[in-house]
């Protein structure tokens, strides 16, 4: 019996404001599974929590030339439906309480939800 994987849970880890150079491949993936009808969330963890702080990811870019930033990636995602959940606890590590967030940013999340995602043989999972 086949069962057919029609959701895509995508952890960031590597991909943070450090690394802008592996941060545009995983809103595209999460655009593109969307945009195929799946049900997709980006799950935020550690320092990559940092690109959920409106004006961050605004002023990154994925290539020297700086054709599209990486906020707009994301905004791309979020508009084929990917939603956004930050880690609770890498989100007291990494942001102040008067930091403001990206509108695109859905809600907190713990580390069992992804890993119940990952164990859910209707989800598949990638991790950036």
């Amino acid at each position: 019996m086949t069962t057919t994987r029609t959701k895509l849970a995508i952890l960031l880890w590597a991909a943070t404001p450090e690394r802008p150079e592996l941060c545009a491949t995983p809103f595209l993936h999460a655009a593109v599974a969307a945009a195929l009808d799946c049900e997709v969330e980006i799950h935020f963890s550690g320092p990559a929590t940092r690109l959920l702080v409106a004006g961050v990811a605004e002023q990154l870019f994925s290539t020297p030339d700086r054709q599209a930033s990486i906020y707009s990636f994301m905004q791309q995602a979020s508009s084929h439906g990917v939603r956004f959940f930050g880690c609770a606890m890498a989100l007291r590590a990494n942001l102040s309480e008067q930091e403001a967030t990206i509108p695109e940013y859905n809600a907190r999340s713990t580390m069992t939800d992804f890993v119940l995602r990952a164990i859910d043989p209707q989800w598949s999972t990638l991790v950036y």
